[in-house]
């Protein structure tokens, strides 16, 4: 039984990094926001520059609290009025309707943020995590099964296609291309996308080739604790050029003036641990982890959000010590992304 689990893993594995791997993540958390005011609002309300925003781009952020900690992530598409972007998009429009994809944990708090301080503005909110399936195809051959070679090569940029006769928004990501279309038809997109080579894959297998490239998951990495430069997050989600958001003095204080007090890191183990396992370097807890995954290049691996002191290079022990002071396992402390070997 391990073995066949093994192979699996190894097979979903080897689509996802050489062909294109399909995960159904319909689950996700998706809002839409549309009116004259909705792109004021939101630029006001997240930790990356909207301004300039135009149909069939996307933008990657954070929402903060006033101390600056995260209360999540979420990607912040412009599309057409209909959910969709025509291929055609004229660049120099402005987005009917901006679609806001955050993790399903997080989704509650967006929400009530967006109801709270909407107040003023011209904006309407639509829910959209039970109208809308979301398909991601991962691995080099993604764009070619969706279709999408004409797709603009920036990450989250998007526009409407049609996939033997159905539907969809196609999405650039880091790792391929996502799927968004109507609930109803996503079985009809799934057998659709299975006819033009996609291989249906384990959430399992995703998540790890997820951690492998660093790539943090609030409410499994992340939680309301954080602060973005923690998480490596600067760079892909703040801009540190753009008017007032809330938190904004915070994050701007800590990457001016600050060092954080803590890393996200990778983590090779020495054996299979558990989300949550206390990580310790000699008598003094550093931090806890995250994500973890059984890759087959690398063996047991994690994420963690580490303390400063354990750099680069350090081995750190996993779990409870037992009477003699020694742990289940120990992990040696990497830079992200994991190495290719």
């Amino acid at each position: 039984m391990v073995s066949a689990l093994t192979d699996t893993l190894e097979a979903d594995h080897r689509a996802l990094v050489e062909g294109c791997g399909m995960v159904d993540r319909s689950e996700r958390g998706k809002l839409a926001l549309s009116g004259a005011g909705a792109l004021e609002f939101l630029n006001g309300q997240v930790t990356n520059e909207l301004s300039g925003l135009r149909a069939g781009e996307g933008r990657y952020a954070a929402f903060l609290t006033h101390k600056g900690k995260m209360l999540g992530d979420l990607r912040i598409l412009g599309v057409g009025a209909d959910g969709n972007s025509p291929a055609t998009a004229d660049p120099a429009e402005s987005p009917a309707e901006l679609l806001l994809d955050t993790e399903r944990v997080a989704l509650q708090a967006l929400f009530d943020m967006i109801r709270r301080f909407k107040v003023g503005y011209d904006v309407e909110l639509h829910k959209r995590t039970l109208e809308r399936g979301l398909l991601s195809l991962i691995g080099p051959h993604a764009t070619g099964v969706a279709g999408a070679e004409a797709l603009a090569d920036a990450e989250h940029a998007n526009a409407g296609v049609q996939i033997d006769g159905v539907a969809a928004l196609a999405v650039r990501t880091d790792v391929g291309i996502d799927l968004v279309c109507a609930a109803a038809d996503t079985d009809e997109l799934t057998a659709a996308l299975l006819a033009r080579g996609a291989t249906q894959v384990s959430e399992q297998a995703a998540e790890c080739v997820r951690i492998e490239r660093g790539r943090p998951r609030f409410g499994m990495d992340l939680d309301d604790t954080v602060i973005p430069q923690e998480a490596g997050l600067n760079e892909r989600a703040v801009s540190f050029t753009k008017g007032c958001y809330v938190g904004q003095e915070t994050v701007a204080r800590l990457h001016y003036k600050g060092r954080p007090n803590r890393h996200l890191r990778g983590l090779r183990l020495s054996a299979p641990a558990a989300p949550g396992d206390e990580l310790m370097l000699g008598e003094r807890s550093v931090g806890r982890l995250g994500s973890v995954a059984l890759s087959p290049r690398l063996g047991p691996i994690a994420l963690a959000l580490l303390r400063r002191e354990a750099e680069p290079g350090s081995v750190v022990g996993v779990g409870a010590s037992s009477a003699n002071g020694e742990h289940g396992a120990s992990a040696k402390v990497l830079a992200l992304p994991f190495p290719a070997r």
